[in-house]
Parts: structure tokens; sequence; C-alpha cells
């Protein structure tokens, strides 16, 4: 059983219905750079930096905890 050109038709139809004319080439624009990153991510050319001391360093739960939060503070 294979999909003729009536069924893609009816499929791009209601991908038009659901997503309207303005999001389509955002949403294939999307869908194309996730399935690259992707396929990088499999091959290992991952863009992450060879020397270690380039990495940033993110907060850990404890730092991000005892700090006072935008809504916190407004309320003082």
């Amino acid at each position: 059983m294979s999909i003729g050109p009536l069924e893609i038709g009816i499929l791009l139809v209601i991908v038009l219905l659901i997503f309207g004319a303005k999001r389509i080439p955002e949403v294939g624009s999307g869908l194309g750079k996730g399935i690259r990153d992707f396929g990088r991510g499999i091959k290992g050319e991952d863009d992450d930096p060879a020397d270690p001391t380039q990495i940033e360093s993110t907060p850990t739960e404890d730092e991000t905890s005892s700090r006072p939060t935008a809504s916190q503070s407004s309320s003082k």
C-alpha cells in the first residue's frame, strides 16, 4: 500500500488548515534544523569546544535557590 498524489494533497490541505499559510515556512524551517542537528549529533559533529576551559559554567541548584527571584525582590 503506497501513498499516492491524492493522499499527499489531502495531507497538505490538512496541514494548511492546522498551521495556516504564514506558519508553514516557520514549521518547515524548524523541522529541517532539528533534522540537521540530529544528524550532526549522530555523526558526532557537535559544536562543543575542544578546550574545556571555554565551557561556560552553569549555576548549580544550590546557587540558584539562594538567589532571590524577581517576584521576591519586587515585593519588598
